[in-house]
């Protein structure tokens, strides 16, 4: 069973460390260092060529033109390497002579040549690294696998840089520790209903850690909670029962409540008859109205309105005994 939270994970993808992105590494920085050393050497025989003179045929330029095209292109071999151009979400970071320098960027930087060496680009923009944690014991002992992702940013990128080797790796490696941790320390219910803390309590281990690598993260969302198809009957007649007493509490206290106001109804018809009186007929008015050709009325009722020939009863009684005595009298006669 699976309790997707998010839009994010495609339908048939699970989050994980095989299909995170990862910012590419600079390689053609080593190439710099190359091109910088073959400058130097260019360098140097261009003026060990210019100092012998003419050789062989090497006489037909001139050692001197060939001194000068070597200083050239060593000078050009040293130059170019030493200006880069660092996008606006980007800061490099500068090593001179294999220590700590500065962190440049973005615009055009200038390097001095063969001393300094960009020793790695990051990326300073919000990430998304969706991570999991693999199955996983739940305090109440339910085995569950639990998939998340998380917001984060480099905000110094010279600890990013020094202190962590893979800061992207160490980012998914810490989240994910911290979310086993969070699935051991909690009930599925608590996933299922609060995972909001849940996600809070991951941020907060998280952040703590990674605060040292000048990387903050801003937020981790659950995306998708595996649990075991054994458990989705037991959890759902839970649920079902849950809903039937929540049924039951609202019908016992609409119950409640309708006995309150009756009370207060008969208190105040005790005291006043003829409100009392008019109920009783309001209630006969509207089963007339209703079309029923018989009623059940009380006897305390019918004698009351019969003594007070409420609906003129007994004079329709009267007449029709008037009219029965009237056709004997016409038959007699006749």
């Amino acid at each position: 069973m699976s309790l997707k939270r998010s839009g994010l994970v495609k339908g048939g993808e699970k989050p994980g460390r095989n299909n995170m992105k990862t910012h590419p590494a600079p390689r053609q920085l080593r190439d710099f260092t190359g091109m910088k050393l073959f400058g130097l050497i260019c360098c140097v025989a261009g003026i060990v060529l210019g100092l012998q003179g003419n050789l062989g045929i090497l006489g037909v330029i001139g050692g001197d033109a060939l001194a000068g095209i070597s200083v050239c292109t060593a000078v050009y071999i040293l130059l170019v390497p030493a200006v880069r151009k660092i996008e606006e979400w980007e800061r490099a970071v500068v090593l001179r002579l294999g220590r700590f320098h500065t962190v440049k960027g973005p615009g055009l930087v200038f390097l001095v040549p063969v001393f300094d060496r960009i020793s790695q680009i990051l990326d300073i923009r919000i990430r998304v690294t969706d991570f999991a944690a693999q199955e996983t014991l739940t305090r109440d002992s339910v085995t569950v696998t639990v998939d998340a992702f998380a917001f984060w940013l480099v905000w110094d990128p010279q600890k990013a840089a020094l202190e962590v080797e893979d800061y992207t790796e160490a980012v998914v490696l810490v989240s994910q520790a911290a979310l086993r941790n969070a699935v051991s320390s909690n009930d599925l219910s608590t996933f299922l209903e609060r995972g909001d803390l849940i996600e809070k309590q991951i941020q907060a281990e998280v952040e703590r850690q990674t605060t040292e690598w000048g990387i903050t993260v801003q937020y981790i969302e659950i995306t998708d909670i595996q649990i075991p198809d054994a458990l989705q009957d037991s959890l759902s007649r839970l649920a079902q029962a849950e809903r039937e007493k929540q049924g039951r509490v609202l019908l016992a206290e609409a119950e409640i409540e309708i006995a309150k106001k009756l009370e207060e109804a008969v208190r105040i018809y005790a005291k006043n008859e003829p409100a009392m009186k008019l109920k009783v007929l309001s209630i006969l008015n509207e089963g007339l109205k209703a079309g029923n050709s018989m009623m059940l009325v009380p006897n305390s009722i019918t004698e009351n309105l019969e003594a007070k020939d409420i609906f003129g009863l007994e004079a329709l009684t009267e007449l029709r005994r008037g009219e029965k005595r009237e056709g004997k009298e016409e038959t007699i006669g006749k």
